[in-house]
């Protein structure tokens, strides 16, 4: 009987590359949004006025002027820890080294837990969308039309937003999964099994470990006079 695990097991991702290759460019992908936050959070430490002035130029300044440089702090270590873990991901891929990858297996877990309570909080509290909805800034684009929506509605397409979004999670968690299993298991075959009699076996040395012993030397011939 074939497992569920086993059932869902596959080498190939999304436009058909390897899962290799995929965990690979969505490792440097999260590198590259996390490097972009850390850089932000840097630049807003080094010159508070000026970030304070753009922020409140902007739309969205009401939300970040709670900011202050402890909560900044906390923020721009976040975003350094991701990007280590990212990186650990990306060269345990690249080098078939599975334990490296399993800090970032269970970054997405985690991910994919806190979109779930908010998909259950939605269902739960669904005035929380009018709420959330009152609290933005005057400017905001078309507030006034999304208010004035059937608070219905607005539940399912809040409902449907996150479930896209967790089906695109769960699929990014299954190739970093599928990655982990190609490598552990690529790895498990390295050492081979080569079977003398039916009772006993041998074990050959890794590949890498054969290349790097030295040669033995072929033993003395007698030649009888």
């Amino acid at each position: 009987m074939i497992s569920p695990w086993d059932r869902w097991y596959t080498t190939s991702c999304c436009l058909c590359c390897h899962v290799r290759t995929g965990t690979i460019i969505l490792g440097i992908w999260y590198m590259l949004i996390n490097a972009v936050v850390l850089l932000i959070l840097l630049s807003a430490l080094n010159d508070p006025v000026q970030y304070h002035y753009h922020l409140t130029s902007t739309e969205l300044g009401t939300d970040f002027d709670v900011m202050d440089d402890a909560n900044m702090c906390i923020a721009a270590a976040i975003s350094l820890l991701m990007i280590l873990i990212c990186g650990m991901a990306t060269y345990g891929a690249y080098k078939q080294h599975a334990a490296w990858i399993i800090p970032f297996f269970c970054y997405q877990v985690f991910d994919f837990a806190l979109n779930t309570l908010v998909a259950i909080s939605v269902v739960v509290y669904p005035n929380t969308v009018q709420d959330y909805l009152q609290q933005l800034p005057g400017t905001f684009p078309y507030k006034e039309d999304i208010m004035s929506t059937n608070n219905l509605c607005l539940v399912f397409a809040v409902l449907l937003f996150v479930g896209c979004i967790l089906a695109f999670k769960a699929y990014l968690i299954a190739c970093v999964w599928n990655c982990y299993r190609y490598v552990s298991g690529r790895l498990s075959t390295e050492v081979l099994v080569y079977v003398t009699t039916n009772d006993t076996a041998v074990l050959l040395p890794a590949y890498e470990e054969a290349i790097a012993l030295p040669p033995k030397e072929p033993p003395p011939r007698y030649v009888s006079a």
